[in-house]
């Protein structure tokens, strides 16, 4: 046989399989093309296009397209975790999620970028970064029309419209949009933060807060401003920058109408959540020695120093120590823009600020006068209740010597 009728055979011979094979899979799916030997997986495909979720939770009413899926579930509730890591002990409900646990022990980072050549441990954690490349976000919110780049981060972002909070604190039953805002606040509760910085000894309750605060020592900013190119250690924190070029301030007081930048905050900075217990007098961080309440983690960590007295910074020229590091320097990072005027702390220029903006967010509650600085108010609050806490001590000793006499 010479070599063009070798040819003709090999191509007939693999038509033949190519029509046998598509012969073997007579359901075909109008929406994509692809093709199944059975009816009853061409219907499983098909919730795919239309959304279809036949398997509903009788727990929490959670629905799945496919019966694996549901069955998987299932095992959360049931509090089955037949999975075990041979290194830890730590246990699974799902093959999948032993397998990816696995990569922190092994450091194995199998799904790599083929823009930057960054590595990953799991799949999804990969589609994520690629669309940092890509700039793609397919999934938009009807609502208000924000785009995400997963379907999962759209879910939980629609549960600010729904007012749905699944994850709730068996301490004390606070509800939360996400899982990972749970865990941060049952750490408040336990007080376990089980992740370690091996560089200062600093532990957080997530892992992602260890690794954001690991770029303070080495120094890494891989979140860069496209318009300035000032880059940053946090996303959260470019985010923010961004709105300095927009000048977008979305975020409103109901009580004095002051305007900021972001709703949460992930670092001891004035946003929004933070402004509003300047209203509300809420004060959730509490010394256990002296039962005095913070509005701030930051206060808190502060305050206790006077307990402990413990002083960590020393001045290099003198060696005298210091509680706090700018106290010795002198230095003032914190600029006001109007004036010019250096600040050692951000809370400071916040307080200066209302010179230049008027705002008095302290008002006094029988009078209704208003102060720019609550230390203000409760010095006013006294032309009210009488209270003369300061007493002169010449005077005191007068008096008792007067008795004595």
């Amino acid at each position: 046989m010479g070599y063009r009728a070798r040819a003709i055979f090999r191509n007939t011979t693999h038509l033949n399989a190519l029509r046998t094979d598509e012969a073997k899979k007579p359901f075909s799916c109008l929406s994509c093309g692809k093709k199944f030997p059975k009816r009853s997986s061409f219907k499983i495909h098909m919730r795919t296009h239309t959304g279809e979720k036949p398997f509903s939770c009788e727990t929490c009413g959670k629905s799945f397209g496919y019966k694996s899926s549901y069955k998987l579930h299932r095992s959360i509730h049931a509090g089955e975790k037949p999975f075990s890591c041979e290194t830890c002990g730590k246990r699974f409900p799902h093959k999948q999620s032993l397998a990816s646990h696995m990569t922190t022990h092994t450091g194995e980072k199998p799904f790599s970028c083929e823009t930057c050549g960054k590595g990953f441990t799991a799949k999804w954690r990969l589609k994520i970064h690629m669309s940092m490349h890509t700039g793609e976000k397919p999934f938009s919110c009807r609502n208000c029309g924000k785009s995400f780049r997963l379907k999962s981060f759209l879910k939980n972002h629609m549960r600010i419209h729904t007012g749905e909070k699944p994850f709730s604190c068996v301490t004390c039953g606070k509800g939360f949009t996400a899982k990972w805002r749970l865990k941060i606040h049952m750490s408040m509760h336990t007080g376990e933060k089980p992740f370690l910085c091996r560089n200062c000894g600093k532990s957080f309750c997530l892992k992602s807060f260890l690794k954001d605060h690991m770029r303070i020592h080495t120094g890494e900013k891989p979140f860069s401003c496209l318009t300035c190119g000032k880059s940053f250690r946090l996303k959260a924190d470019l985010k923010v920058h961004m709105k300095i070029h927009t000048s977008e301030k979305p975020f409103s007081c109901d009580t004095c109408g002051k305007s900021f930048k972001r709703k949460d905050y992930l670092a001891f900075s004035y946003y929004l959540v933070l402004h509003m217990r300047i209203h509300t007098g809420e004060k959730p961080f509490l010394c256990l020695t002296c039962e005095k309440g913070f509005r701030h983690e930051s206060h808190l960590k502060f305050h206790m120093r006077t307990h402990t007295g413990e002083k960590p910074f020393s001045c290099v020229t003198c060696g005298k120590i210091f509680r706090h590091e700018k106290t010795h320097t002198g230095k003032k990072p914190f600029t006001c823009v109007t004036c010019g005027k250096g600040f050692r702390k951000k809370d400071y220029l916040n307080i200066h600020m209302r010179i230049h903006t008027g705002e008095k967010p302290f008002k006094c509650d029988t009078c209704a006068k208003c102060f720019t600085q609550k230390t203000h108010l409760i010095v006013h609050m006294r032309t009210h209740t009488g209270e003369k806490p300061f007493k002169c001590e010449t005077c005191t000793q007068k008096e008792q010597d007067n008795q004595q006499t």
